[in-house]
Formats: C-alpha cells, sequence, structure tokens
C-alpha cells in the first residue's frame, strides 16, 4: 500500500490532469450519446458517439510517455525517481550548482602551504592531518593524502574532536585551541587574528583556502587546487540554450576563489562563503518570486537544498544521505548527463502536448463524424481504437536527444 501511494506521489501533474480530463469528460459523451437520440431518434448516430471516448487514449498516453522518458534518462547515466520531477527539470528557470564535486571533480589535492610566525611547513601539515582525518570530506582527504606523501606521521595529540557542520573543526593540543576550516569559521565566528596582512591579501585566488589557527592566532593558510570539470563550461553554455535563463553557483569559498572559478564557467550569479541554511534560504527566495528551482550537490551540506529545490540533482559518488533525499541522480563521469537530463524532459513535456491535442481533436472529429451520421459505429469504434494503439507505441520510442 505503501509503495502504491508513494507512486501516486511522484506521479507529474500532465498525468495527474489527464486522468482527471478523462473521468470530466465521460459524463458528456454519455450526455452527447442521450443527447443526440432525443434529437434525431437515430440509435445508430447515437451509438457511434457511444464508440469514442476520451479516457483511455489519455489515461494510456501519458504515463507510458513518461516511463517511456525515465528509461531514456537510465540509458543515459540518470536516475529519476517519479515523472513529477523531470516535469520540474522541463519548467525550471533556475539552478543552482554547488561547486565542490559538480563544476569541480571533487578530487582535491594540496597545492600550497603558507605558514605565519615563522612555524615549520611540515609540521603546520602534521598538525592539519591529525585533525582533518577525523572528517570524511573530500578536502580533509585532501590535506591526509599530502601528510602521508610526504611521510608525516601526525599521532593523537588533541583532546575531543568537535566538528561543526559547513564550518570546521576545533579541538586542543598541548592546552591551546586549535582550530582548521573556512575563512568565516576561523576569522569571523572564532575571531582568530591575522598576523600578516599583507601576505594574507595577496593569498593566491585559484586556490581553496582552509584556515589553521592556534591559540587564537592563524598559524597557516593550507591552499586546496580543487580543478574544474573540462565540460563545465560547455554544460553551462547548454543549460542556458536549452532554456535556463538564471545559473548560480553557490560555495562555502572565500569570494576571490568563488569569483575565479564562476568567470571561467560562465555562470548568470554566484554566491561565496555560504553555509547550508543559506542554499535553503536562496531557494525559498525564489520560489517566492515565482521561479521553479533545480539544485545539484553532493554533499551533507548540500541536503537542505536538495530537499527544498523543485528538483533536487545528486551525483552518484555523492553523500548517501545527498543521493537519499535527491530526486534524481546522474552519473559522476561527466556533467553531460545534466544536459541530457534537461533535454529529454523538453522533450517529454512537448510529446505531452502534442498528445493532448491528438487525442482531443482527433477523438473530438469522431464524435461529431458519428453525429453527423457519417460514420457507422463500427468505423468509429475501429478508430478510436487504432489511434489510442497508436498513439500509445509513439509514446514508447525515444525522444529525440
Amino acid at each position: 500500500v505503501k509503495m502504491i501511494e508513494e507512486s501516486e506521489q511522484m506521479k507529474s501533474s500532465a498525468e495527474s490532469k489527464a486522468a482527471n480530463l478523462a473521468d470530466r469528460l465521460v459524463p458528456w459523451c454519455l450526455g452527447g450519446t442521450l443527447l443526440t437520440y432525443l434529437l434525431t431518434g437515430n440509435a445508430t448516430k447515437a451509438v457511434s458517439i457511444l464508440m469514442v471516448d476520451f479516457s483511455c487514449a489519455l489515461k494510456l498516453a501519458m504515463p507510458i510517455s513518461v516511463l517511456s522518458a525515465m528509461r531514456q534518462c537510465a540509458e543515459s547515466g540518470v536516475t529519476v525517481k517519479g515523472g513529477k520531477f523531470l516535469e520540474a527539470v522541463a519548467e525550471a528557470d533556475t539552478i543552482v550548482f554547488d561547486k565542490t564535486g559538480t563544476l569541480t571533480h571533487s578530487q582535491p589535492r594540496v597545492a600550497k602551504i603558507i605558514p605565519f610566525g615563522g612555524r615549520d611547513e611540515a609540521e603546520m601539515l602534521r598538525l592539519a592531518a591529525c585533525l582533518e582525518e577525523h572528517y570524511p570530506h573530500s578536502i580533509a582527504n585532501a590535506v591526509v593524502a599530502e601528510a602521508e606523501q610526504r611521510g608525516l606521521l601526525h599521532e593523537e595529540r588533541h583532546s575531543k574532536v568537535e566538528y561543526v557542520v559547513a564550518h570546521g573543526i576545533s579541538s586542543t593540543i598541548d592546552g591551546e585551541r586549535v582550530v582548521i576550516g573556512s575563512y568565516h569559521f576561523v576569522v569571523e565566528d572564532e575571531a582568530c587574528k591575522i598576523p600578516d596582512e599583507r601576505i594574507f591579501r595577496h593569498l593566491p585566488k585559484e586556490y581553496s583556502h582552509l584556515y589553521l589557527a592556534i591559540g587564537g592566532e592563524i598559524a597557516a593558510v593550507i591552499c586546496i587546487e580543487d580543478p574544474l570539470r573540462d565540460e563545465a563550461k560547455a554544460v553551462i553554455d547548454s543549460l542556458h540554450s536549452l532554456g535556463l535563463s538564471n545559473i548560480v553557483m553557490m560555495t562555502g569559498d572565500n569570494e576571490r576563489t568563488a569569483k575565479s572559478v564562476a568567470e571561467k564557467v560562465g555562470v548568470d550569479a554566484y554566491y561565496a562563503e555560504v553555509l547550508p541554511e543559506d542554499k535553503a534560504a536562496f531557494i525559498r527566495a525564489e520560489h517566492k518570486a515565482g521561479r521553479r528551482v533545480i539544485m545539484i550537490g553532493d554533499g551533507v551540506n548540500d541536503s537542505p537544498a536538495l530537499s527544498e529545490a523543485d528538483a533536487g540533482i545528486a551525483i552518484s559518488t555523492g553523500a548517501a544521505i545527498a543521493r537519499e533525499i535527491a530526486d534524481i541522480t546522474i552519473s559522476a563521469n561527466d556533467l553531460y548527463a545534466l544536459v541530457d537530463l534537461k533535454r529529454l524532459s523538453n522533450a517529454l513535456m512537448n510529446r505531452i502536448g502534442r498528445n493532448y491535442r491528438t487525442i482531443i481533436g482527433f477523438n473530438l472529429g469522431l464524435i461529431l463524424l458519428g453525429a453527423a451520421g457519417i460514420l457507422p459505429p463500427a468505423t468509429s469504434a475501429l478508430l478510436h481504437n487504432a489511434s489510442t494503439l497508436a498513439i500509445g507505441l509513439k509514446s514508447m520510442t525515444d525522444l529525440p536527444a
């Protein structure tokens, strides 16, 4: 029973409208049959109308079209949980990208370590790895991997580790509070001092920055390189051409890094140093403005926004909770699957609209010809059933990709 209830909730509004329209037309068909008999006294004309019904084709063609589109999506590496989400993708005018793991490969590496106050670079990396090994995140893994590659052992020297979602990690080592994370967390929330403003202002903007502070003062900045996907810009351009007028990138990275990435991929707007709740709030604001929104992300931090969006899309290699909450999952191999999804969704809605016009127009013609006595009941029934079969078979064919 639960599966049936869930499947009903996953139906697109086009499917529901078709079923409701078919039900509403039945009394009109019966009424037309009775009225024709009363006006003409001709049972043959009345039966010709009775042989034609809109409900068969309407109730068959729409679900078949949706199921065929979902099958085709699966062949392109896209898993869709229900027809309503294909409809949402087709109607969307705004798409929000999380940067890491979507526009980038989510295979970051440590590019550079900038120590402050005469501290040793290797020791700062060792300390960072000691903290980050407790956090299953791609950037944390990059720090730990770099320490291992350099042969730096990082013994457990700290007390209990506290992880603050979308911010960073804090602990105590040798009696001093140590924090590592974003600029917002370390500098603004923790109020850690910046030792050298000149160097700090000229941190390389092409990297993401991980800030390590000891005893209330920034001890090092770890520069993280996460290469953009080769296809990122081409995908953004394709999405623009397919009708998405507002493409937005949101990231927890600093302003300079976010701006650099945004300019390279060609998004319409970007937001830096955002928190999970900021992404969800942005989508709610877009909804209030009357827009339909797609959200694509891969991490735990993206889950609130994925849930808030009209269609939440997760990367197949992303966090388990993101894949669970998302309505659609795409392959991690490349982002072109997203273009295929948008193109197929648009084509599906075009097919559904065409089916509507064909079914209503053709069957209405049969009713009028039957009422005029031009078509006998047997011919009306044959043409009606043949058209239903033809439309159903056509709806099973592949959509233009």
